[in-house]
């Protein structure tokens, strides 16, 4: 792993976020930001994909179950190369390709629509059936909010992908604390989150820090090494991550920024660029 490089594509990705969702006076950047770091570890160091072949049936597979954290794939996707980086300012706007939530029909390198809670990862355990079927060795990687798995149509696939053993399943619970009503332990507190997924048979891994490459490289490495069950992978991460005045906000769920706030943020990703380019 390039530690560097990874963090210089993440402030790229952060970039991307901001700037669409300004463009769009729309979206949902805070949990597009807590996001990044497992958006960038995903497409620039783990997954076996080629935006030259989006469609490649060997490729790996990645679900945002969580699809209002869509600015967040695709400012990745688009640094990825699967469309230009330029895209980006279209967000939400009429006769885009990118939508306000993901659709795999209008957009290269989205395996799975999403947006209505919980339906992700149900899909996602579907792709990973389906590999086991084919007899695929495709992975199969799903990204979930924590209030997201407040719904009861995650613990139904939850169960089912531990009953039929998908090892090549691989769930990540992006756990920054907040949802669109509050604190998470305010609304309907899911915790503790690790024992829940336990009761079903995954293989279990918690993060103190998700926005940390080192701790994702770590848990990546041994989600590999695990045969016979699923894997979930609780990221304790910090909404709005990266941008000062957004972190661990709630307003900053699903508003967009004014230009002085655009501003401002773009500042602070530039002088993070500058650092890490001595580095």
């Amino acid at each position: 792993m390039n530690k560097l490089r990874l963090q210089k594509m993440a402030n790229e990705v952060r970039r991307g976020i901001i700037a669409g969702v300004y463009a769009a006076k729309a979206g949902h950047p805070g949990g597009s930001l807590s996001s990044v770091e497992i958006f960038t570890y995903l497409y620039f160091e783990e997954m076996n994909i080629d935006p030259e072949n989006p469609k490649d049936p060997n490729r790996d597979r990645f679900v945002l179950s969580k699809g209002h954290a869509a600015p967040g794939l695709y400012a990745t996707l688009a640094n990825r190369g699967y469309f230009p980086v330029e895209d980006l300012l279209t967000l939400r706007q009429s006769g885009t390709h990118l939508q306000g939530h993901p659709s795999i029909a209008h957009t290269p390198g989205v395996d799975m629509s999403s947006g209505s809670l919980g339906q992700g990862f149900s899909a996602a355990v579907g792709m990973a059936l389906a590999a086991k079927l084919k007899n695929k060795i495709y992975m199969v990687y799903a990204l979930l909010g924590d209030g997201e798995i407040q719904e009861g149509q995650v613990w139904e696939a939850a169960m089912f992908a531990g009953h039929k053993k998908l090892d090549n399943l691989v769930v990540i619970v992006d756990n920054n604390g907040l949802q669109i009503d509050g604190r998470l332990t305010d609304v309907c507190s899911p915790y503790p989150i690790d024992e829940k997924f336990k009761a079903f048979g995954f293989h279990t891994i918690c993060l103190e820090d998700g926005n940390d490459f080192d701790q994702i490289n770590y848990a990546m490495q041994e989600a590999r090494e695990v045969k016979g069950m699923p894997v979930v992978i609780i990221m304790r991460t910090i909404k709005g991550k990266g941008i000062s005045f957004m972190q661990d906000q709630i307003s900053w769920h699903g508003t967009a920024p004014d230009d002085k706030q655009y501003a401002q943020a773009i500042k602070e990703l530039d002088e993070v660029g500058k650092i890490l380019c001595q580095g």
